[in-house]
């Protein structure tokens, strides 16, 4: 693996050459730091996945909304929004009811059943974003997340 070494950092000779370097590019960063928290959120929350969670969580916040707002609250896109819905529907956690008023529209809710399980959740949720934090400091890890939430 030439201009790497087993630690996935550069040599000098990759370094002087000024050639472009995957591991130092913002898109592969995140998708390794990204791919670290879903391990992390996976050994703590099995049964449920990030984008499921994030999905429920929203619900337990602003209550009752349309499929499509819940969407756009969880930065999903209309087909990865339904499927995550159906299947939180699937195990009893989501209602889906027509709108009075448009009956094409689509509102979605907590079950009692999701609610305790949210409930229950979000502590859970908190730990892993602190083990996912856990290599930065209390001062760095504000600064990624104001960062990131910059970019995003």
């Amino acid at each position: 693996m030439s201009g790497e070494d087993t630690t996935g950092e550069s040599t000098d000779a990759e370094a002087d050459a000024g050639a472009y370097r995957l591991q130092d590019q913002i898109g592969f960063i995140l998708r390794k730091a990204h791919q670290r928290h879903v391990a992390i959120f996976a050994a703590h929350i099995g049964d449920l996945t990030p984008p499921q969670f994030a999905a429920l969580a929203r619900l337990r916040d602003v209550g009752e909304t349309s499929q499509n707002q819940l969407g756009a609250l969880v930065a999903m896109d209309a087909a990865t929004i339904k499927g995550v819905i159906d299947r939180l529907k699937a195990r009893g956690l989501v209602t889906l009811t027509r709108h009075a008023g448009d009956r094409r529209r689509l509102m979605v809710d907590l079950t009692p059943q999701g609610r305790a399980a949210v409930e229950r959740l979000v502590p859970l949720a908190e730990r892993i974003t602190a083990e996912t934090l856990a290599p930065l400091s209390a001062r760095e890890a504000a600064t990624l997340t104001r960062l990131l939430a910059r970019i995003a």
